[in-house]
């Protein structure tokens, strides 16, 4: 992909999921990121093992290629010093602080803003920047239980169950990251920065829109649904020989018939229980154990193969080996193998969208905790006698 945000600096003071993931995106369009670690430490996902990937966190190293790692004490005056020193030159600033906190470190938008007028301020809290929970930690599993997502994830009578990738984290980033662009065009049009800020509930509520949506309108509220859908059916699991399960995606007259078709229960077309999606979402139950006992007939890639022949919607429920085998995967080349990195066999998956057939642009892989810090702050004159002050009082690593 031609680098779309070459030229801009992103300067990124986030750890764990969400910020992380945002950045990693802008480092894929092309952009600078600068990223500021803990010394001795660095962001806490690298701290998130097992698994080990060549001895590293695989946490850490799928949310951080195209990043330059620089180790700074943001509670010492000289570490923040070398903050707006960055920002002064920077585009982007990003930082996933407790609200408050970034103010106590002379981090805040006020601060920043005055430095660098044309400055992006994007930042990430848990509960948002206003409320009496505005200073609570938050992560995703305690925001798909205060959202409502867990309330209707998992089947009807079973104990609470979290979605099982981080839905809540990564689509802050991805919330984030379009607040961001859309920043970067106004500022093309006016010259002037602005504050992006979004929040881990935000994100989960907005998650929840369509359920919201449905118990507002109804007062009803809505029930676990295993692999469901309130409003249509059939469309879910069905399971098939060997405990394997595929999703079957009926959601029309006309796809219910070529289903009947494929199954050879025609009969089912004409029978009042089944006739329109209403009357089979009111006997989703029966009309379940029917079509199952026929799906418990094949093997769930023959099924998925006999649904494909009728053109009815399928699927099977593929383990994480499949997906990487899988041929439709495979042919987006969308999980890539990266050579001459310290970790082998190392893997990653890239952009989930093209611009002109290409994908992400590669320009580094995950650095080492402190790797580019000389290299950053040299570029800002500091001389060797200096770095090696800051390093011995521990200000930067």
């Amino acid at each position: 992909m031609a680098n779309i945000l070459s030229g801009l600096t992103v300067v990124d003071i986030t750890q764990n999921v969400a910020g992380p993931f945002c950045s990693q995106m802008l480092g894929d369009l092309g952009a600078t990121v600068i990223k500021i670690e803990r010394p001795g430490h660095g962001d806490d996902t690298r701290h998130w093992h097992p698994p080990l990937w060549g001895g590293e966190s695989s946490t850490f190293l799928a949310l951080n290629r195209n990043k330059k790692s620089l180790c700074v004490d943001l509670n010492h005056p000289d570490g923040q010093k070398i903050v707006h020193e960055l920002v002064e030159k920077a585009d982007i600033f990003i930082h996933s602080l407790k609200p408050g906190s970034e103010e106590s470190r002379g981090l805040g938008y006020e601060t920043l803003s005055e430095i660098n007028p044309s400055l992006i301020y994007a930042a990430i809290s848990a509960f948002g920047d206003k409320g009496k929970m505005k200073n609570k930690p938050g992560y995703d599993p305690l925001i798909q239980a205060y959202s409502g997502i867990m309330s209707l994830t998992g089947n009807e009578g079973d104990d609470p169950a979290r979605v099982g990738v981080s839905i809540v984290d990564m689509a802050t980033g991805m919330w984030n990251l379009i607040g961001i662009l859309s920043a970067l065009h106004q500022r093309n049009q006016t010259g002037k920065g602005c504050k992006v800020a979004n929040s881990l509930l935000e994100t989960g509520v907005a998650w929840v829109t369509l359920q919201l949506s449905t118990y507002m309108a109804s007062g009803n509220l809505p029930k676990k649904m295993g692999t469901g859908m309130a409003t249509t059916a059939p469309y879910e699991a069905f399971k098939t020989k060997g405990d394997q399960w595929a999703i079957i995606a009926a959601g029309n007259n006309r796809l219910f018939k070529n289903l009947c078709a494929a199954l050879q229960m025609p009969e089912l077309v004409e029978d009042p229980r089944f006739e329109t999606n209403s009357t089979r979402v009111q006997n989703r139950k029966e009309l379940h154990r029917i079509i199952e006992e026929r799906t418990l007939g094949y093997e769930v890639d023959e099924l998925v193969s006999l649904m494909a022949e009728y053109n009815v919607p399928s699927s099977p429920i593929n383990t994480l080996d499949r997906v990487l085998r899988d041929e439709q995967i495979n042919a987006l080349s969308l999980i890539k193998p990266v050579e001459d990195f310290r970790v082998s066999d190392f893997r990653m998956v890239d952009l989930p969208f093209r611009i002109n057939e290409e994908r992400g642009n590669l320009q580094s892989l995950p650095p080492l905790l402190g790797e580019h810090t000389d290299e950053i702050l040299s570029s800002l004159n500091y001389s060797k006698e200096v770095l090696e002050q800051l390093k011995s009082k521990s200000i930067i690593g």
